[in-house]
């Protein structure tokens, strides 16, 4: 019995140190290129649900990317199931070995990001308001770009590397985009 407790923990320990990671997505298809996804016109469809996976909010994104050299400038207007309207204004920079770095206004400093094959992965800290407060907060994004240009966003929330909850979202590209 003793041998197998210890089996179960060092399981459980070990799979939470593993973390996935950007190259692990090498060579995947259809690869992603940031900019060229983003420059026209996108909605997104997304969810945010709380640490115990109850949905707590759903929301609708109209996103406009211009793309000028090695910078994306991502316009996005949200709008929430409760009716509540917010806009982000991403700039992003592209850096070299598939780097990004970005910046909003409500992101704390600057957002990193890399990407390899289909997949980028994106961290930042946003500053998000609740009622009369405000909370600083932790996104590790993850991107994956499907066949027929859907990619799907999956962001875990942490707040002092505690589960805060999770940000699910879908892209499309419109059409004529």
């Amino acid at each position: 019995m003793k041998k197998l407790m210890l089996l179960l923990i060092s399981t459980l320990f070990l799979g939470a140190c593993a973390k996935m990671k950007v190259s692990d997505f090498e060579g995947q298809e259809p690869k992603l290129d940031l900019f060229t996804y983003f420059e026209g016109k996108t909605e997104a469809f997304g969810i945010f649900e709380d640490r115990s996976g109850d949905v707590k909010r759903s929301f609708t994104v109209d996103i406009t990317g211009t793309v000028d050299g090695d910078t994306l400038t991502l316009d996005e207007q949200f709008v929430y199931s409760d009716g509540e309207r917010d806009e982000r204004i991403w700039v992003i920079k592209k850096l070299s070995d598939g780097r990004y770095e970005g910046r909003a206004d409500d992101v704390i400093g600057t957002a990193a990001g890399l990407s390899a094959g289909n997949a980028l992965n994106w961290s930042y800290v946003l500053d998000l308001p609740v009622g009369d407060t405000s909370y600083h907060v932790t996104f590790d994004d993850w991107m994956f770009l499907q066949p027929k240009g859907v990619l799907i966003n999956i962001a875990k929330v942490t707040k002092w590397g505690f589960n805060v909850g999770r940000v699910t979202l879908t892209f499309q590209k419109q059409a004529g985009s």
